[in-house]
């Protein structure tokens, strides 16, 4: 009882489409397709990118400090 033979997916399609109605469906298989097209697109597109080769980084001469040293504290202690 692990999978689904062919009737029993013939049956869950036939009632789906009763549910759902004919145009609802069609719509929903519609949307599927158009997002499987955009993502082999996507997928196409970010094939192309790799062939291109990566711009370097360019180093800087010398670090920038992270905080100023002999600045005052920004807020005072809690006491």
């Amino acid at each position: 009882m692990g999978s689904f033979s062919l009737p029993h997916i013939l049956i869950l399609a036939v009632v789906a489409i009763l549910l759902l109605g004919g145009g609802r469906f069609s719509n929903l298989m519609g949307d599927v397709a158009k997002g499987v097209k955009n993502f082999k697109k996507g997928m196409a597109e970010e094939d192309e990118d790799d062939t291109r080769p990566k711009p370097r980084i360019e180093a800087k001469s010398h670090a920038e400090p992270a905080f100023d040293r002999d600045a005052e504290p920004v807020r005072e202690e809690r006491r």
